[in-house]
């Protein structure tokens, strides 16, 4: 298990050279540390759970995608902790620790790909992977402060990959830069290739940045300033997300409730987004599982066991309605973008908790960060989490978000994009909001 010099993210070391060594690879003298979900030849996964990895053969096959960034020329130097069957977005693990947040010791790392968030923000690798299904690389990097991205569902293999939900299941990868985040993009994306486009339209939805705990200003600012010095004032534009979904997502309405629409902290069509979302999760995961979790009883942590024993109760009643929302909440979200918008979201809602915070007293602002994450959850879009520095000397964040498929154009916007949001976030840390 992992060393206190390893910030507690790793759950074992070990070196898997590069297939070569030459100069001109994309990746070529670069480190990466896989999330504990991953199948590397030779060694048990273990799904963040020791009754898992006691019941589980050594894989006998590599993932793709952890062979295609050795392929790149990158060395893996380890599997990483992480939550137990991927089933949290705090990064608390009872078995193996909790690894330790470096930006902010005295809270959670974020989850599910604790470890992997954590080894890069603590420089023990120059990138990671790990696995995005409803917020597992968005949510860890933001409480980190490094770059993560959730690709477009679909365009990575996650062939040797444990499944959590397969509607939603997503292999990401985290860095410190964006320009390492786009060469790894380079090797697992399909079509990395684009040429770098200006952005038709920078949408920022003011409903959904009220749910921010921090002041609007301190994430929205920095982005807008930095938009319109690159490209202008004319692309940026305003909408109410929330009413939009409403409007044109009729398959929606079985999942509104009036407990959605009273609750203060939350708008009331995305809350609906995120309570089928969380069903169909919990419908595939019951099928994934749910005869090993009957047969063994796992012995899991708080929160977590909870959630996969209500798993095993979901039944198939309004599943088709999930899949049909899917495709619509897709269109719409097409259209309101265009080919090359861009939508603009809190990651999260605030700051990473304190570690150890009862999880009911979380559950306010796990319905908030559940109502954004399910935005490209559900529409299958490609999302970039961006750091922004510190307020009140906790990580701050912001996530680009852009049409399936459009990964590439969004690396290399991140990319361009950067250099002037790091001129925007001191000046931002020395204002007072």
């Amino acid at each position: 298990m992992a060393k206190a010099s390893d910030y507690g993210a790793f759950m074992e070391r070990f070196i898997l050279q590069p297939s070569s060594s030459s100069h001109e690879l994309p990746l070529n003298g670069l480190t990466f540390a896989v999330k504990d979900i991953f199948d590397v030849d030779g060694y048990v996964t273990g799904f963040g759970n020791p009754d898992w990895a006691r019941t589980h053969q050594a894989a006998m096959l590599t993932a793709p995608s952890v062979l295609a960034v050795l392929k790149g020329g990158a060395t893996c130097v380890g599997k990483t902790v992480m939550d137990e069957m991927a089933y949290s977005i705090n990064g608390e693990n009872k078995h193996y620790g909790t690894p330790t947040n470096p930006q902010a010791p005295d809270r959670v790392p974020g989850g599910s790909s604790s470890g992997s968030a954590v080894a890069v923000g603590a420089m023990l690798v120059d990138f990671s992977l790990g696995t995005d299904t409803g917020g597992s690389v968005r949510v860890p990097a933001s409480y980190c402060g490094i770059f993560g991205i959730r690709p477009s569902h679909g365009v990575v293999s996650t062939t040797g990959v444990i499944p959590m939900a397969q509607s939603f299941d997503t292999v990401g990868w985290f860095a410190r830069d964006p320009e390492i985040l786009n060469r790894v993009g380079h090797v697992l994306l399909p079509f990395p290739d684009v040429n770098p486009v200006k952005p038709s339209q920078i949408i920022i939805p003011e409903d959904c940045f009220r749910l921010l705990s921090i002041p609007i200003d301190r994430v929205t600012q920095v982005l807008v300033k930095s938009v319109e010095k690159l490209f202008g004032s004319d692309i940026v534009k305003h909408v109410s997300l929330g009413d939009y979904v409403e409007d044109k997502v009729t398959s929606l309405k079985p999942f509104m409730s009036k407990e959605n629409q009273t609750q203060e902290y939350n708008i009331p069509s995305l809350a609906a987004l995120s309570t089928a979302m969380r069903l169909l999760q919990r419908y595939e995961f019951k099928n994934n599982h749910g005869e090993w979790v009957r047969e063994v009883q796992p012995d899991l942590g708080p929160g977590i066991r909870e959630r996969v024993w209500e798993a095993l109760g979901t039944t198939d009643e309004k599943i088709d309605v999930c899949q049909s929302l899917k495709t619509e909440f897709r269109s719409a979200l097409t259209d309101l973008l265009g080919d090359s918008g861009v939508l603009v979201l809190p990651t999260v809602p605030g700051p990473p908790p304190k570690l150890q915070t009862d999880p009911t007293t979380l559950e306010s602002f796990r319905a908030r960060a559940f109502s954004l994450l399910s935005i490209a959850g559900v529409s299958g879009f490609c999302q970039v989490s961006i750091p922004l520095g510190l307020y009140d000397n906790l990580p701050v964040a912001v996530s680009l978000l852009a049409k399936h498929g459009s990964d590439g154009f969004l690396l290399n916007l991140v990319q361009t994009l950067y250099g002037s949001i790091k001129e925007q976030v001191e000046v931002a840390e020395k204002t007072s909001y």
